[in-house]
């Protein structure tokens, strides 16, 4: 269920956790187009037959900065601010990738408000620490600290 507040309230939620977005599968096809768009095309990413036989992982594994780049589509699924006409991220910090992601495996994302500084014009700069799930395993592939601005 997707979290809705307005810019002033998100202080309310500070140190709180915002929510848990939809699994979502991480298909081969994606993990080309990733390789195709990033020019990262190395074979444990995109030789389904090469990487069942020679990798460590026993198939293709994503990028680690696909797992990444899912953030706001699965931000989008946790909060909605409703009077933010628009948000830029000015970066991310602490990111840590743990764990390889197979193809084929479910993922998804958790998000906390860890920090809110309200701005001049009622913009909202927050920093919400994400943490990426792969299903059946009992730790996050990555971690994140994404800072978002918030504009009225």
């Amino acid at each position: 269920m997707t979290l809705r507040l307005h810019i002033a309230e998100l202080d309310r939620h500070l140190d709180q956790e915002l929510g848990v977005s939809e699994w979502h599968e991480i298909t081969q096809e994606r993990i080309d187009a990733f390789a195709r768009a990033t020019g990262d095309e190395q074979w444990i990413h995109t030789d389904p037959e090469r990487a069942r036989e020679d990798s460590p992982f026993g198939g293709t594994i994503a990028h680690g900065y696909l797992t990444l780049s899912l953030a706001p589509m699965l931000m989008a699924e946790i909060i909605e601010v409703l009077d933010a006409s628009f948000l830029v991220n000015p970066g991310v910090e602490r990111l840590r990738l743990r764990s390889a992601v197979p193809c084929g495996a479910r993922v998804r994302m958790r998000a906390t408000l860890r920090r809110v500084r309200y701005l001049p014009e009622g913009r909202a700069r927050v920093r919400i620490h994400l943490a990426f799930e792969v299903e059946g395993s009992n730790r996050p592939c990555a971690l994140a600290d994404a800072n978002i601005v918030y504009y009225p």
